[in-house]
């Protein structure tokens, strides 16, 4: 074993005492000298029986193992959510697509939303809405082909005037030659600006979009 082994394994038993120590009020040592303290203390014409002294030592040895084990999972739980927090940081510049209706309006240029649809659609409505949820624009389009579209938003609202830069998100409502509804799917696509680690899984930002990075379908698409 090398030295980083013996190091690791130090630390997941030390962790593991303590465990043991905050839940139950002792560790594996307090339970080794209150064991000796019994067996210098016990009176010689009536000595506890080797049954009893073993069934004492198997009850802590289980404990100790079930608090190893719980020790050396958290361990591994976190390593593994630090790999994910360092897969996220090499996303960074790159393009992905992702579960979504969240969208990144810079300010000047118009913003891309790719959909899909599942029929085709004569009609296909578009709802803009600002981070409070509240729609500040709408745009409808003629007639699409099933499958994947791109749409774009030039960042103005139902008036016309240009809206401040800032996260944003769409709505889609499509209907069919025959007025029905057509199922609509919509994305989260862009370049990759930062990572946040605000949450509980690490967050990727397109512009001010934020996405979550189990949301991800495609990279580099």
């Amino acid at each position: 074993m090398s030295m980083v082994s013996n190091v690791t394994a130090a630390t997941g038993t030390a962790a593991a005492d303590a465990n043991m120590k905050s839940t139950m009020g002792l560790s594996k040592d307090d339970f080794l000298k209150l064991f000796v303290a019994q067996l210098q203390n016990q009176d010689p014409l009536n000595p506890t029986s080797s049954d009893q002294l073993l069934s004492q030592m198997s009850s802590i040895t289980l404990v100790e193992q079930s608090y190893n084990q719980n020790t050396n999972l958290a361990n591994v739980l976190a390593a593994q959510q630090n790999a994910t927090a360092m897969s996220a940081v090499g996303l960074v510049g790159a393009n992905i697509k992702a579960n979504g209706n969240a969208i990144s309006f810079d300010g000047t240029n118009a913003t891309p939303m790719q959909i899909s649809l599942g029929a085709a659609a004569s009609t296909v409505k578009v709802d803009i809405l600002d981070a409070n949820s509240k729609t500040v624009a709408t745009t409808t389009t003629g007639a699409l082909a099933a499958g994947n579209q791109t749409l774009s938003w030039d960042g103005t609202d139902s008036s016309g005037n240009k809206l401040p830069a800032g996260a944003y998100s769409y709505a889609v409502s499509a209907t069919s030659s025959t007025g029905r509804i057509v199922p609509a799917t919509t994305y989260t696509t862009g370049t990759v600006t930062g990572v946040s680690y605000s949450g509980s899984t690490p967050i990727l930002m397109i512009g001010s979009a934020a996405v979550n990075l189990t949301d991800i379908i495609n990279v580099g698409g």
